[in-house]
């Protein structure tokens, strides 16, 4: 009982659903966005993060969230199966784009980056030949043409939120002996 009343006011922090979530990524893209960027473009780069931000790296409902890049090279560039469909196609895509831009710090030290963003493009441009509207088309074909932009959007948007550290600049017991 005492555990109800105390989480009542402070319910909202622990929960978010999928508007507030979708919210938080478009405010966070027009931060790092210049001010003429297509809002189309904003809104699906948005809706990629955060899908991904609600998705389980071992879920069982639609496709989870990829661990790293490796795992986007084994189900996507050596299991070209999957890649007969328009939506694993731009899934592929979404997902280089979530880990080369949002997690490249994490990806640098152990895939190419611009290998995948590479093939991000590329997965976004066959996505949008294979696409079910015309609508859908021109958007996928964007993103393959703006993949880097969107790519570096997404690394800013990560660095832009990270709390910077205060260094302390105490004098080693080499410099204090010194004085």
């Amino acid at each position: 009982m005492v555990w109800s009343i105390v989480m009542g006011p402070l319910r909202e922090l622990f929960a978010t659903d999928d508007r507030q979530t979708l919210e938080f990524f478009v405010l966070g893209l027009q931060d790092v966005s210049e001010a003429a960027v297509d809002h189309q473009e904003l809104l699906y780069n948005a809706s990629v993060l955060a899908h991904y931000a609600q998705v389980s790296t071992r879920g069982n409902i639609d496709w989870p969230a990829p661990e790293n890049l490796s795992v986007v090279f084994d189900h996507f560039v050596a299991n070209a199966a999957l890649l007969r469909d328009a939506h694993m196609i731009e899934t592929a895509g979404a997902q280089c784009l979530l880990l080369t831009g949002f997690f490249e710090d994490q990806m640098r030290g152990r895939q190419s980056i611009r290998w995948y963003a590479e093939r991000g493009a590329g997965f976004f441009r066959r996505a949008a030949m294979h696409a079910p509207s015309p609508p859908k088309a021109r958007l996928l074909d964007i993103l393959a043409n703006r993949f880097e932009p969107w790519r570096q959007r997404h690394a800013r948007r990560v660095s832009t939120s990270r709390p910077r550290r205060q260094v302390s600049r105490r004098p080693s017991s080499r410099q204090a002996t010194r004085r």
